[in-house]
């Protein structure tokens, strides 16, 4: 089982080669149901983060609220209104697949990676993790 989607499947399968906790964490949210992604609005990522923090968004960012500060983020999916609105806000937008290309061995000291569980959202960061 698992997801029905080539591409996904080969992105858990490339982050969980790393052999990096962090990226490890990244694989297990997006083998599970579709239905059980992480949907994450701009307004509760711009709350949670601080300037420049990299953000890697296993699911998809949707556009409910603004950016008032230069991310890096990376996600599944994006809504387009989202990407206008991360662009307008000078941040970057990568694939979580282009992130893994330029950072496989976790070189920025603070890599979040955002989830929601039962509607409670929290980060979960990882700074030198070298497992």
């Amino acid at each position: 089982s698992g997801p029905s989607n080539y591409y996904v499947r080969r992105l858990i399968r490339d982050l969980w080669k790393t052999k990096r906790r962090v990226w490890k964490k990244v694989s297990k949210k997006l083998s599970g149901p579709r239905g059980s992604r992480v949907e994450a609005n701009l307004y509760r990522i711009n709350k949670k983060t601080k300037e420049n923090d990299v953000i890697v968004v296993p699911g998809k960012v949707l556009a409910l609220g603004d950016l008032d500060h230069k991310l890096t983020i990376a996600c599944l999916d994006c809504s387009k209104p989202a990407r206008k609105k991360i662009e307008i806000s000078g941040s970057k937008l990568l694939s979580i697949e282009e992130l893994l290309e330029q950072n496989p061995e976790e070189k920025e000291d603070k890599l979040t990676i955002y989830h929601c569980d039962n509607l409670k959202c929290a980060n979960i960061n990882h700074e030198n993790d070298h497992r």
